[in-house]
């Protein structure tokens, strides 16, 4: 059963204990995710965002070559908390893999030359709204992800595996699935100190 998307956004929570199971089709989630591009809004309505959705195989892959990324570079004695934690992320039912096109970027520079500092930043932010509005659409469907930064170690690998365009740009990958344990309890800031109201 869904959530609306109001529960969704007070449930999302950061889940590492996800399993190979899904509540929903890939079919339904190839929706979801493919609404959420479309729908999420970006300066200039530039549409810069890029999404690759992993299953299977490719899932399981992307984490092998994370592990072996990070098996060169992390000293030995503490490979084995990271290998957990990598694991713990291959356990999922897919991935979602978040580019910016830089192609795209450049040539809102090129046009609008008076805001070209601005557009990687409006790029960046944009990119923030599409991970969180796929995020909290597979919370509406009960399934838990967390979001992963291992760009840019992971960049090279990723390109050739699944011949990304080179004016992709990684951003972040979100490993989901069925959540197999509670979320940790969140603390929350004072809302007083973070919002100010005048009338």
């Amino acid at each position: 059963m869904s959530k609306d998307f109001n529960t969704a956004l007070k449930e999302r929570r950061t889940r590492y204990a996800i399993s190979k199971e899904t509540t929903i089709s890939d079919a339904k989630i190839e929706k979801l995710i493919k609404e959420a591009v479309k729908y999420t809004p970006s300066s200039f309505n530039a549409q810069s965002s890029r999404v690759i959705v992993l299953f299977g195989e490719s899932h399981n892959k992307l984490w092998d070559i994370t592990k072996e990324t990070l098996k060169k570079i992390v000293p030995e004695d503490q490979f084995t908390s990271t290998e957990e934690k990598i694991n713990s992320f291959k356990n999922g039912y897919g991935t979602v893999l978040f580019f910016e096109d830089n192609s795209v970027i450049k040539s809102l520079q090129k046009q609008f030359e008076l805001y070209k500092d601005n557009f990687p930043v409006w790029s960046q932010q944009s990119s923030g709204m599409l991970q969180y509005v796929v995020w909290t659409s597979l919370e509406t469907q009960g399934l838990g992800a967390s979001l992963q930064h291992y760009n840019p170690i992971i960049d090279n690998d990723v390109k050739d595996n699944w011949r990304i365009p080179q004016n992709w740009s990684l951003i972040a990958q979100m490993p989901f699935g069925t959540p197999t344990a509670p979320p940790d309890k969140k603390q929350f800031q004072p809302i007083e100190e973070r919002v100010k109201i005048f009338r």
